[in-house]
């Protein structure tokens, strides 16, 4: 598929995260099958005053293509100047514009992200602006609307596309729903039968039967997953692997589980050196250790780990315990 000019491989995406979708992991969802990934959403204010952290952030390396930068605001102009910034110095390929983010620090004490769903003439300025100041594709990722009682979702779509969006993503949740309750596919797909633009559904794909599922249900084009590749970048391959076969693909080897595990770690030691790489690690590899067999220990040592020797030395102990012949822990640890 594409979006504008833009050539997609595979109809799967690595939403954005924040804390999560840094440079690291989303070379990793690249290499295991995601066909757009997207950076951590970065404040149109915080590119404009030219904060260090953010225009780090904003940073690509080729090993990410194609991927979408992310930003999230309230006020027009300098929606259009961060924009115009990230169009000329950053390496992305897709300009996204938050429309959905449920927390409360940015849709109600910054009025930005879902906010913006109360106010659909905004929601078309901000697009239309930002639009006509980029060379790069626009795209927009919106929810189902504020709440259960004012579900919007078709009519800002329709606005989004007559701004010139070259696609939008829609998450099959309200605001304030944040993540919880089950996500309405059927508003998703209402969503793809009002625009011509490419629609991208997201919520609740966890599988590959989600995933074909979903274009099934709805029409959708392409597929964003979220949570699903918390610990688990292989949804990306297992995704793919299903809509090719409709096959389930066997779950990665304890090699190749520690191979990701090593190499996601020393990508973002690289990254942001050790001692924040080893901080952020923690979360990180407390999800890889998620569902596997005999790791509750283990995922409660992961959180405290101080270097990424030791999260190595952690990973190799839980595989040295690990009897493959019988598929059992040979440790007995729960």
């Amino acid at each position: 598929m594409k979006i504008g000019n833009v050539k997609i491989k595979t109809p799967i995406f690595l939403a954005p995260m924040a804390g999560v979708t840094n440079e690291a992991f989303r070379i990793i969802c690249h290499e295991l099958g995601a066909g757009l990934v997207y950076a951590e959403m970065v404040s149109d204010k915080a590119v404009v005053q030219q904060n260090q952290k953010t225009l780090e952030m904003i940073k690509v390396n080729e090993l990410e293509h194609p991927i979408s930068m992310q930003i999230f605001g309230t006020d027009l102009e300098t929606f259009v100047e961060a924009a115009k910034y990230i169009d000329k110095n950053s390496d992305c390929d897709i300009i996204d514009i938050n429309m959905g983010c449920p927390a409360p620090k940015i849709a109600i004490k910054s009025q930005a992200g879902a906010f913006l769903l109360k106010h659909p003439d905004r929601i078309y300025e901000v697009v239309k602006a930002v639009v006509e100041a980029v060379d790069k594709p626009v795209t927009v990722k919106i929810r189902l609307g504020w709440d259960e009682d004012n579900i919007n979702c078709v009519e800002v779509a329709k606005l989004i596309e007559k701004a010139g969006a070259q696609a939008i993503a829609v998450h099959g949740r309200t605001r304030n729903q944040f993540y919880s309750g089950k996500a309405d596919w059927n508003w998703i797909k209402r969503v793809k039968e009002s625009v011509k633009i490419p629609v991208i559904g997201n919520g609740d794909v966890f599988s590959g039967e989600d995933a074909a599922r979903m274009l099934a249900e709805t029409g959708c084009d392409a597929v964003m997953i979220a949570r699903g590749a918390q610990g688990n970048p292989w949804i990306f391959q297992e995704i793919n692997h299903y809509l090719a076969t409709k096959e389930k693909m066997p779950e990665p080897s304890l090699t190749e589980w520690r191979d990701v595990v090593f190499r996601h770690a020393d990508l973002l030691m690289g990254l942001k050196g050790e001692r924040i790489a080893a901080s952020e690690m923690r979360k990180n590899l407390a999800f890889y250790f998620r569902g596997k067999a005999g790791a509750t220990s283990y995922k409660i040592r992961a959180t405290q780990i101080n270097s990424i020797n030791e999260l190595k030395e952690l990973v190799n102990e839980y595989i040295n315990g690990y009897d493959n012949d019988k598929g059992e822990r040979k440790d007995g640890r729960p």
